[in-house]
């Protein structure tokens, strides 16, 4: 949380963001989504979710480009037709491995890049929620946003020149405050907080409103709520 009286180190923002968004091959995918949606809609929602999170980061005004790491031939190919540019999850080894190599390939083309990882699972992100949350983390070396349990992550970002050393995974909101980053607790910002792993998280996805490709997906039927 920003705190009165704390430093903020980079006053000097370099321009527009890179962003990364790791994703896993879309069989493995959302597992505890597919109790509540079934086996065939849980791979097509996963893709789906990524789809609207990397269109609405795309239509953000603070986001120069999109880099997604994915060993997924087909949510590769969908998604670089939205804009994005895909790197293969050459070091294979986990979330966190993913996300720091992302980072680096979005640097190898921007030196200079303020970088910021973002899940692939957040189906109602807005852009001007986006903008506002990268703008707040403009200033500090590190800043991040909490799930909407309070639990997780949903949101990581690194000055230019700053590692940005991920913890993501079961209680990372904790491992994110530890590690000295920022955590941003700007109101109105739910559609960042709500990442999407069961039937509920999707019913209050929904409420908020999705993106088009999710959307696409859900009108027909409402999952049902997990038991």
């Amino acid at each position: 949380m920003r705190t009165e009286g704390e430093i903020a180190t980079n006053t000097d923002p370099t321009g527009p963001w890179s962003l990364v968004v790791p994703l896993k091959p879309l069989a493995r995918a959302k597992s505890r989504l597919g109790r509540a949606v079934g086996g065939d809609l849980r791979p097509r929602l996963a893709l789906a979710f990524a789809q609207d999170t990397v269109s609405a980061a795309l239509s953000c005004r603070a986001v120069r480009d999109v880099v997604v790491v994915t060993d997924d031939p087909v949510a590769g190919a969908a998604l670089a037709a939205l804009g994005a540019r895909t790197v293969a999850d050459t070091p294979a080894a986990g979330l966190d491995a993913a996300m720091e190599h992302g980072a680096r390939s979005a640097r190898g083309r921007r030196g200079g890049a303020a970088v910021a990882v973002l899940n692939a699972d957040l189906p109602a992100l807005r852009p001007d929620d986006l903008a506002r949350v990268l703008e707040f983390s403009a200033v500090f070396p590190r800043a991040f946003v909490g799930d909407a349990q309070g639990i997780g992550t949903t949101f990581l970002s690194a000055a230019p020149g700053v590692e940005l050393r991920p913890a993501f995974g079961g209680a990372s909101r904790a491992r994110h405050l530890a590690s000295g980053a920022v955590e941003i607790s700007l109101p109105g910002i739910d559609s960042i907080r709500r990442d999407v792993d069961t039937g509920d998280d999707l019913e209050a996805a929904l409420a908020l409103g999705v993106g088009r490709f999710t959307a696409a997906l859900t009108a027909p039927v409402a999952p049902a709520a997990d038991r």
